[in-house]
């Protein structure tokens, strides 16, 4: 008897010991008993997912049985979700059916956010509200200086996105100071720039996707947004399989397993084919060894390696242009990509050449030649991107000495910039052995 206890205590302390080898549960926390009855209110039965933190990915949702292909995940019934309907059946619907020009779907549902958390204690969403970040680390909440060490053209359009919720909190003060009526406080001081950003990353980074019926009081913009609570703690990974979607049937959004997943491993689900660049925009983090990642080659980087004498490069910039081969040149994990050695060996034409610009684009082979003038460029193009980054990296570790309060920031651009090394380096040897080869 004694020792079929024993083996037991083993057999327990082994299972114990196992769920911190992969992430350590977290659904002991007040937090999260608290939204698990909120959504249990709801409606929501949950039988094989724990909050837990692991060491990769921080928070996300531990399986505590091993999943199957085609295993249901989650269903999450349309009572749990916080959507524009959502918005129109609280106090604010009134103000937003009469307020001209219509706000677009997504600024509804920014203002939604923000006045459930100003409401504190007295939000229905609070359970929701209280698991939420704080804070985000998209690069709209980025200083400057850490956003000038991004690369293009992700650089680019961080400014972009930043200017957009600038633009969009000047363009609601207005709607804003029109719901002064539901507030003690001066409007002012609850829908600050601050809160609007916070709202703004809320939605961009965990809403899912579900359609809605147009409505006349919203503007044109399309009204797909859906906030999920408990499925939003799902991570994202590029090697996963997953189907999702709402169904009618059932009135819930739903995930299904299309690949495994062992007993106490995190559960993931795939947001999309980014690369890290789009992952770090969009959501605020990089994944570890993408296999969708490439390093963009911006177009005056291309045209630096180019002979300024050549009397056709002027309408060759031109045939590049107008069949869009400008944008979208990348070096890869496999090396240059197709599109970037296109637009070399078009660049590359000889005089004698220019004529067969059509073939080239068709991806035909015009003479040896131009291959290994378009090879070589590309290969300085590359050796240039490597030296370059290299100097980055070099700022990044001055930067992260100098100032302790960037530190999570600087160390995502760090690791987007250490990837980026490391996708040159293969495309360098790519290179190098296309050229040993010829």
């Amino acid at each position: 008897m004694k020792k079929s206890r024993g083996r037991t205590g083993r057999k327990r302390r082994r299972k114990h010991l196992q769920s911190f080898v992969d992430g350590v549960n977290c659904s002991h926390k007040l937090e999260y008993i608290k939204l698990k009855k909120w959504l249990k209110d709801r409606g929501f039965e949950d039988g094989i997912l724990r909050p837990a933190k692991f060491r990769e990915t921080g928070r996300g949702l531990m399986a505590t049985k091993a999943l199957q292909v085609r295993d249901l995940i989650i269903s999450l019934p349309e009572k749990c979700l916080l959507t524009t309907s959502t918005v129109l059946s609280s106090c604010l619907g009134g103000y937003i059916k009469k307020w001209k020009p219509p706000v677009s779907p997504l600024m509804a549902l920014c203002t939604f956010l923000i006045a459930e958390k100003h409401a504190g204690e007295k939000s229905p969403w609070k359970p929701y509200l209280d698991v939420l970040p704080e804070a985000y680390t998209c690069p709209v909440c980025w200083e400057h200086d850490v956003v000038n060490l991004l690369p293009e053209p992700l650089r680019k359009k961080a400014q972009e996105q930043t200017t957009a919720i600038h633009e969009l909190y000047l363009s609601s003060k207005a709607f804003f100071s029109s719901l002064q009526p539901l507030f003690a406080e001066d409007t002012g001081t609850i829908f600050t720039y601050s809160a609007l950003e916070w709202a703004w990353c809320t939605i961009n980074t965990r809403t899912i996707y579900m359609k809605h019926p147009q409505r006349e009081c919203f503007s044109l913009e399309p009204d797909v947004y859906a906030l999920a609570p408990y499925l939003d703690l799902l991570n994202h990974s590029p090697n996963v399989q997953v189907k999702a979607g709402f169904n009618e049937q059932t009135r819930s959004y739903e995930i299904w397993a299309n690949s495994q997943c062992k007993k106490y491993g995190e559960v993931f689900i795939c947001y999309g084919p980014h690369d890290n660049q789009r992952l770090l925009l969009e959501y605020g983090f990089v994944a570890m060894d993408n296999p969708h990642s490439s390093v963009y080659v911006p177009s005056d980087t291309l045209l630096k390696y180019l002979p300024p004498l050549d009397k056709q490069r002027k309408a060759k910039l031109s045939i590049l242009k107008d069949h869009d081969f400008l944008e979208n040149l990348t070096f890869g994990w496999d090396g240059p990509s197709w599109r970037l050695l296109t637009a070399l060996k078009l660049l590359s034409l000889g005089a004698d050449e220019f004529a067969c610009w059509r073939r080239t684009l068709l991806g035909d082979v015009i003479s040896a030649r131009n291959q290994q003038r378009a090879w070589n460029i590309t290969t300085q193009i590359c050796h240039f991107l490597i030296e370059e980054t290299h100097g980055v990296l070099l700022q990044i570790s001055q930067l992260r000495r100098s100032e302790e309060n960037l530190q999570p920031h600087v160390a995502l651009v760090e690791m987007l910039h250490l990837e980026r090394l490391k996708i040159l380096q293969k495309s360098a040897e790519v290179l190098c052995d296309w050229n040993m080869a010829t």
